[in-house]
């Protein structure tokens, strides 16, 4: 599994991260502080690290130094916006940079984008008694496999990535038909439809009122 150490010295930001990156399929540990931070990727394997700049011990520019030998991919996470900011964090090495306040779904793409740089990505991805084999392109539900087309393949690996998140139809359009959404849903409505028929989904995939969709998985 997938190991990704959060380093923000806000909790609440850290549960968040966490929670949505966990209920993705990865394994999350999290701390508050540079120092402990670095003890910590001293003793441990990570995949990747998600960063915060302004941290007690020491800022994440210290700790870019310190793991960029290692070759450990890293996204720094902080409210520092400004140009110069983003342009050191880069320079030093960092894979990505997020501004806060972000939105859950972006960060989860941009993990899954630097993850597959490294070769890291999950590749099995499993809701209930569906299993998705990313690679292979090839979906079962209870051992049986189940034919999907490219958009209703696209449309249930975003939704398992993003177990109980709700996903706006603009967000799901924009990145599973990789065209700008104009308003009009009828084709997303219909391919989610298609999907929660082939799958027995018609209560687990729930329509939210005004915003799209969500995949409804028990924690």
């Amino acid at each position: 599994m997938i190991k990704i150490l959060i380093v923000d010295d806000e909790k609440p930001i850290c549960d968040l991260i966490d929670l949505n990156l966990s209920a993705a399929g990865y394994c999350c540990q999290t701390v508050q502080d540079g120092l402990k931070a670095a003890e910590l990727i001293e003793k441990e394997s990570f995949d990747l690290i998600l960063l915060d700049i302004m941290l007690p011990g020491a800022s994440g520019y210290d700790i870019m130094e310190y793991v960029r030998p290692m070759g450990i991919p890293v996204i720094f996470i902080t409210a520092k916006h400004e140009v110069r900011d983003r342009v050191k964090g880069l320079k030093l090495g960092a894979d990505d940079y997020l501004v806060k306040p972000f939105d859950v779904v972006e960060l989860l793409a941009r993990v899954e984008a630097v993850l597959r740089r490294y070769n890291k990505s999950n590749q099995v991805l499993t809701a209930g008694d569906v299993t998705v084999d990313v690679e292979a392109r090839r979906v079962t539900k209870a051992g049986k496999e189940v034919a999907l087309t490219n958009k209703e393949f696209g449309l249930l690996v975003l939704f398992i990535r993003n177990k109980n998140v709700a996903l706006f139809r603009e967000t799901l359009y924009e990145r599973v038909w990789e065209e700008e959404y104009f308003g009009d849903s009828r084709t997303l409505d219909l391919h989610v439809q298609r999907l929660r028929k082939k799958l027995g989904w018609e209560k687990k995939l729930a329509a939210v009122y005004k915003v799209g969709y969500r995949l409804e998985e028990p924690k």
